[in-house]
């Protein structure tokens, strides 16, 4: 839509806030609008749509009930992401509203401030409106707000969010704007919206605060469709006479009482109501309060109702109850809502209470919808309400939730490269869709090679699932449905799946949390859980760029690390070797990996350096050895192994008082990894030693024997290594055996020595290289002892001083670099400042790079000042290769001509720069790195101590050369007996039973670590202070709201004593008439019953009789609005609705329509000549105008609604004049399981009752209606029933239970004309019913109509009537005529009955036979039986004349 006003809109002075607005035609459709707000201003759908009503002036409020009011609306927008819509202008409730936005802007984070309000005013009340006016659009257009000089019009309030400026072209005019507005809430609240796996139709709620007429209309037309109302009591006029009123009988609201309150309230303008205004008012208020269920009345210091918030949310749940919902739908609906709104509160309150009883598999959809949206307060109520993760996640479920990942998730960008190289590794042009696999496929890479996959890629087509019984539900999400990932699956999954493992992963990946916290406080390996998170977290902090996401990450990861360490700290005090099980136990759940293993590959020094971990490290580096024995034994025994059998050494077994053999010992000892590596440090100083010897003392042409002793060595070495590197128990294969070898330093430096040895070795054996080969080997000598700081590493004090030279090194490479700036630029400066063309490129790196470098330490060049000159020195022409190029000299080449000032200078700079800065910042780099790792020296240590041990622990006992031997005979038992590897690795694989013994108690603690940690932290002096706080201003609260109650309780007490006086007048006032109308007293005896004060107190005077409830009056049939058209009643309030009573004022208008398609109705219009052919409370031809309530009375021809006046004269909607007929049968039949017994809830029984859904509705009703003159079946049965069936249905019919027979308050009825029906209960009690069977057969085959079943939980009753899933009170018996067959409304019915005769119309009522029957039907119906072929439109044949009127079919 065209418009040259939109865009920014900025409000000058303070603050100078901006928002978005528009000017549209108040005829644009609502589509336009939203699709502006949430395309084109980038408005997220809300979930619920608050639409605060009320005066548009301003007003006072208390400022107590101000402030909750704020706070309350405020909370409730924040909490549910709802929209705010009110009319914008800075005044009345508007301002209200604009205030409690900007208070809350005031005092919450940027994050959380986020509250859109938007205002829709009137184009031409707005004042300074012409500052908005640009036709290219205002970027921003600057807005001053002028209270002073706005005069009638009314300035826009800052604090709204966004504007719509409603405009047709007039000025000055208010309430231009409220048509589009109700229209746009309208469309807004039809619209569905899918979060997080919720699809619910958004919410409205109207909020009133104070107002005039103008409200009320609002709030009659939110009640009138079905928008609930909370009205704000206290905040003055309108609010308040709705509020005072709203818990009265709708029979004492009296137009008396409306006339009271009126004057209170509107004491300035009271002058102003009329009569007519009163009457209008009282009706429209009668109305209102008679919708209870949608009203809502906030009440200061009310009970279960402290803050607005709750009140809105409860008055939606309080509507959503009496709408469309019906049963567990509308439990599913309530909380549906309640997730969308993210309030656990309401749900604790008013959802999961005694009324209903929840299933845990009801609670599957929308805990898979709190998981998507992250809402772990939902998560946690749903498995406090049984929710068992077992039962939830299935296969499909998880995929499920990996496919609604965050895009901006760094996990899902994974998955997407993932997908994407197997569509490229495939060649497909479809991506391919999610599996499991490709989830387990990135997390391999995070946590490491160590484990297994995962999720394993299934190996057949069919995907496998988990077979877990689910019952079927309905949630329709994002355009699917829920209920396909709770079905019973055939197949079983064949590997170990951990539900709370898998949801854990899928929340830490996404670094939730809350949400994780939960679910591991769920898990039973929960060691394990929380060194593998903090692997992932680690890893995935890694690649994130966001570089606060990557500290959050990082603090969660240290988090899960402090949970493990926690938790073992309880398992190794409670029992030190189950506690050292759970670290080397197999982990099916984590990819057959062990505590150990997950965090070393997560670097949790923290954990691996805790005293229990080192406990066990010792443990396994002593191997059978006791632990207590002291290394120089260790030593003396492995020199002199024979005291091995005298009591220097102890073992373990014998400490257990088990005694050991002397082959048993001597294994014990030998095999023990302290032992392996002594001996292979012995054996490596030996190498070294005879290879030092041979390259300083025996390197002869012709090797030595001692020479090739260092060969078979070297040789040994070599097996070693390649041992290492193709040992693979865990079958990762080679090549990713290759890359974890050459990710360890040491082991680069072993091949970089034996590759240098080889080289060096190639080179010594030929003749003309044998002095660079006595080079190479010498190098690699340099190489091979560096080698011995790996060694080193085993020593307390020396292993951290080895890793510090390791951390320094980098700092060392780090610092070249930025030396190398220096050097390079000096260099080369001063070799082009001092000498000529230097073309010999050994002088030039000499000059540039090793005399800049040697000048560092000290090594200045003598000629650079040309002080100490030599001519000798040097070479004038460069021709001397011993001697450097002379610098730039005179003609006699006796003085330098150069700048001696310019290299001086240059020669200054640079020594300050590298020896004084750079130097010094080296310094300052290794001072750092060594405090640093000084500060976890003993952490580094114990963590890199595991590599050793590991090491040696799968080491052959035998050293190098020796080795040689163990090496044969794994080659011997590998490649010729095929024996499998043994694993020496730090794993155990535990028995079934074992396993859950162990996991169970570490469960166990786990539950006591949590406890222990709750403990804590309300211990935490900070927590005590806000928990005391927090209390305080609760009791504060309290005290205030006691105060309010105890005034509000003195009133309503002092109420109900007056009210208790007055019946208790009233009824001595009976009694004492009815003696004396019996002759037993005298009226001048008859003493005075209370004051005329007090009797005019009450609403309803009693007039000398008791007080009776008088019969229910028609409502629907007075609604202002009549269906189907634009006509407006003359209101009507409930006193004045008997005929008797007089009404002067009544003038109701006249509306009669026209029929164009029934071939019988009553004149359109009201003239006395055609309505005096009209004959009353009598068979009128074809029409039955007689009525079950007697004779009616007829006036000025014609007739009068028995029930009173309803507003409207002539017929309205309806065919006839006095009565119109109708049927509406009530089938039922019990719930029935699928075995066939009675479903019962409560002890009591299931009923179902049949309901049908006509064309162009969404309203279930009984499957009736209207009777056609002469039919005796309505005409919409007819359309749902085959035609063979309705004489089986009309005896149904006959031996039912007739349950109502009278007046039917319609909306269509009016003073004139009325519906009157007869209601027919039929059950079925048993299931074998035949007729029941064929009711079946036919049930919604109508293209234009449909049926179903709404299931209630009662018993059968004569007078009870259940529809759309709820039992209420059914229509009485009210007259005791009854009918015979002749009633009927036409003189032949339409088919003959099955009992061979059909009913005509005479004195006698006798029947004919079926040959005698004769059709009287219009001429669109066919007179031939064999042109039709069926019932349905849809199933007729093509001759036209088979459609009958309606689209019914004649056969």
């Amino acid at each position: 839509m065209p418009t040259d006003a939109f865009g920014d809109i900025r409000f000058t002075g303070l603050g100078q806030k901006t928002g978005k607005y528009v000017r549209v035609s108040s005829d644009t459709p609502p589509r336009v609008i939203y699709h502006l707000m949430t395309q084109h201003w980038g408005l997220d759908p809300p979930n619920l749509l608050i639409s605060v009503t009320g005066g548009a002036k301003n007003f006072v409020m208390k400022p107590r009930l101000k402030n909750i009011f704020r706070q309350g609306l405020v909370k409730v927008a924040q909490t549910t992401g709802a929209w705010i819509i009110t009319g914008g202008s800075h005044a009345g409730v508007m301002k209200q509203v604009g205030e409690a936005v900007r208070d809350f802007l005031l005092s919450c984070s940027h994050k959380e401030g986020e509250i859109v309000t938007i205002g829709i005013a009137t184009w031409g009340t707005v004042y300074n409106r012409e500052s908005l006016v640009c036709p290219m659009g205002g970027f921003p257009a600057e807005y001053m707000l002028d209270e002073e000089n706005q005069g009638s019009l009314s300035c826009l309030d800052s604090n709204h969010s966004h504007f719509i400026l409603v405009d047709d072209g007039t000025h000055g005019r208010y309430g231009v704007e409220i048509p589009l507005r109700t229209r746009l809430e309208k469309f807004i609240s039809e619209q569905t919206k899918v979060k997080g796996g919720v699809a619910i139709k958004i919410p409205i709620v109207c909020v009133v605060l104070e107002g005039g007429p103008g409200t009320l209309d609002t709030i009659y037309n939110a009640i009138t469709h079905g928008t609930p109302c909370v009205i704000v009591e206290g905040s003055g006029r309108v609010a308040d006479v709705i509020a005072q009123v709203a818990n009265l009988p709708v029979a004492q609201i009296t137009i008396a009482l409306i006339q009271r309150k009126l004057s209170v309230l509107f004491h300035d303008t009271y002058e102003l109501f009329t009569e007519s205004k009163l009457v209008e008012w009282t009706k429209k208020i009668q109305d209102i309060v008679r919708s209870r269920q949608l009203l809502t009345i906030f009440r200061e210091g009310k009970y279960g109702q402290q803050d607005v918030d709750v009140a809105i949310l409860q008055a939606l749940f309080k509507a959503s109850r009496n709408q469309d919902h019906f049963g567990r739908e509308n439990w599913d609906h309530q909380l549906k809502l309640a997730v969308a709104w993210n309030r656990v509160d309401i749900a604790r309150s008013e959802i999961f209470t005694d009324d209903h009883d929840w299933k845990p598999s009801d609670l599957h959809p929308v805990m898979a919808a709190a998981l998507i949206s992250n809402k772990p307060e939902f998560v946690k109520l749903f498995l406090e309400q049984g929710v068992r993760l077992k039962d939830f996640v299935t296969w499909d479920t998880l995929v499920y939730l990996y496919d609604n990942l965050a895009p901006s998730c760094l996990f899902h960008s994974k998955l997407q490269k993932v997908l994407l190289e197997e569509r490229e590794h495939t060649a497909g042009s479809k991506t391919p869709r999610l599996q499991m696999h490709h989830v387990s496929q990135v997390l391999r890479e995070l946590l490491g090679c160590s484990t297994q996959p995962l999720y394993p890629k299934p190996k057949h087509t069919e995907r496998p699932r988990l077979s877990i019984p689910v019952p079927h539900l309905k949630l329709n999400v994002q355009g699917s449905s829920l209920r396909s990932l709770y079905k019973r699956s055939p197949g079983r999954v064949t590997f170990t799946m951990d539900p709370v493992r898998d949801l854990l992963i899928w929340a830490v990946v996404q670094n939730r949390r809350e949400l994780a916290e939960i679910i591991w406080a769920q898990s039973q390996d929960c060691m394990a859980a929380a060194l593998a998170c903090s692997k992932i977290l680690k890893e995935l902090a890694k690649e994130e760029e966001d570089t606060d996401t990557t500290d959050d990450m990082l603090a969660l990861a240290e988090e899960y690390e402090h949970k493990a360490i926690g938790v073992f700290t309880d398992c190794y005090r409670k029992d030190e070797e189950r506690a050292q099980k759970l670290l080397t136990r197999v982990s099916e759940a984590w990819g057959k990996t062990t505590c150990l293993q997950l965090a070393l590959e997560a670097k949790s020094m923290n954990f691996v350096s805790h005293g229990g971990v080192q406990a066990f490290l010792t443990k396994v580096w002593w191997g059978k050895l006791s632990v207590d024995s002291g290394l120089w034994r260790v030593i003396t025994c492995m020199l002199f192994f024979p005291l091995l059998y005298t009591n220097l050494i102890t073992f373990s077994r014998e400490k257990r008082l088990q005694p050991m053999g002397c082959l048993a010992r001597l294994r014990a000892f030998f095999t023990a990894p302290v032992v392996i590596f002594l001996m292979n440090t012995l054996s490596y100083f030996t190498f070294l030693l005879l290879f030092a010897y041979v390259l300083m003392v025996d390197f002869q042409p012709t090797p030595s024997w001692r020479e090739y002793l260092i060969y078979f060595w070297l040789f040994s070495l070599v097996c070693e290594e390649t041992r290492q590197l193709l040992y693979d128990p865990d079958g990762l294969g080679v090549v990713k055996m290759a890359s974890l070898y050459i990710k360890d330093f040491w082991n680069k430096l072993d091949i970089c020595a034996i590759l240098v040895f080889i080289a060096g070795l190639t080179c010594r054996l030929i003749p003309s290289t044998l002095y660079p080969g006595r080079i190479i080997l010498s190098l690699a000598f340099i190489i091979f002892c560096l080698r011995l700081m790996h060694i080193f590493t085993v020593s307390r004090t020396l292993g951290p001083k080895i890793i510090i030279v390791k951390r320094m090194m980098k700092d060392v490479f780090f610092f070249l670099f930025l030396l190398a700036v220096w050097v390079v630029s000096f260099g080369v400066a001063k070799q082009a400042i001092l000498i000529h063309n230097e073309e010999r490129v050994e002088w030039l790196f000499r000059g540039v790079v090793y005399h800049s470098y040697l000048t560092i330490f000290g090594q200045i060049p003598s000629y650079i000042d040309g002080v100490n000159f030599n001519i000798d020195q040097c070479s004038p022409n460069g021709t001397d290769p011993y001697k450097p190029k002379c610098p730039e000299t005179n003609g006699d080449n006796k003085t330098p001509i150069f700048p001696e000032w310019l290299t001086v200078i240059l020669l200054c700079l640079y020594l300050l720069f590298t020896n004084i800065l750079l130097l010094n910042l080296l310094i300052a780099m290794f001072n750092y790195t060594f405090q640093q790792v000084q500060e976890h020296t003993d952490q580094i240590w114990k963590f890199q101590r595991h590599d050793l041990i590991q090491e040696y622990h799968g080491r052959p006992p035998a050293p190098p050369p020796l080795i040689l031997l163990s090496h044969l005979q794994l080659l011997l038992r590998r490649g010729l007996l095929r024996q499998p590897a043994t694993h020496h690795k730090l794993k155990e694989k535990l028995e079934k039973n074992e396993e859950a013994a162990l996991l169970s108690w570490e469960m166990y603690l786990k539950e006591s670590y949590l406890q222990h940690q709750q403990c804590q932290e309300k211990q935490n002096t900070e927590q005590m202070i806000r928990d005391i706080a927090q209390r305080v201003d609760v009791l504060a609260e309290l005290l205030d709201l006691d105060r309010v109650k105890r005034t509000g309780v003195v009133e309503q007490r002092l109420g109900s004593l007056e009210d208790q006086v007055h019946q208790s007048a009233q009824a001595l006032r009976w009694m004492m008439q009815a003696l004396r109308g019996n002759g037993f007293s005298s009226a001048e005896d008859v003493p005075p019953m209370g004051s005329s004060k007090a009797l005019d107190t009450k609403e309803i005077a009693l007039e000398g009789r008791p007080q009776e409830s008088q019969p229910p009056c028609h409502v629907l049939a007075r609604n202002l609005l009549y269906p189907g058209s634009h006509t407006l009643r003359f209101p009507v309030p409930d006193e004045k609705v008997p005929w008797e009573v007089d009404f002067p004022l009544y003038d109701p208008p006249a509306y009669s329509a026209e029929h164009k398609d029934m071939a019988v109705q009553d004149p359109f219009s009201l003239s006395l000549e055609s309505l005096l052919k009209i004959n009353y409370n009598t068979m009128d031809g074809l029409i039955d105008r007689q009525s079950f309530h007697g004779l009616y009375a007829v006036q000025d021809g014609l007739p009068l609604n028995p029930m009173g006046r309803t507003g409207l004269r002539g017929r309205g909607r309806l065919h006839c004049f006095g009565p119109n007929h109708a049927l509406h049968p009530v089938v039922t039949r019990w719930r029935r399981n699928l075995d066939g017994s009675i479903i019962r809830k409560s002890l009591k029984k299931m009923l179902e009752v049949l309901v049908a859904q006509y064309p162009l509705s969404d309203v279930w009703a009984l499957p009736g209606g209207s009777l056609e003159p002469g039919e005796t079946l309505p005409l919409k049965l007819k359309w749902i029933l085959r035609r063979e069936f309705w004489p089986q249905f009309q005896n149904l019919l006959k031996q039912g239970t007739e349950v109502h027979r009278g007046y039917l308050d319609d909306p269509r009825n009016t003073d004139n004309a009325w519906v009157e029906t007869v209601a027919i209960s039929v059950h079925f009690d048993t299931s074998n019913d035949v007729e029941m069977k064929r009711l079946n057969s036919v049930r919604g085959r109508h293209p234009r109509g449909s049926l179903g079943t709404a299931a209630t939980s009662a018993e059968p009753h004569p007078h009870r009537l259940g529809t759309g899933g709820a039992v209420e009170p059914g229509w009485q018996h009210t007259c005791d005529i009854c009918l015979s067959p002749c009633s009927s409304s036409r003189a032949v019915t339409r088919s003959c009955a099955s009992a061979g005769r059909c009913w005509t119309r005479g004195s006698p009522c006798t029947p004919t036979t079926r040959s005698s029957c004769t059709r009287s039907q219009p001429s669109s119906v066919p007179t031939t039986e064999a042109s039709c072929t069926g019932l349905l439109a849809g199933s007729c044949s093509s001759t036209p004349a088979c459609l009958g009127e309606h689209g019914s079919c004649w056969s």
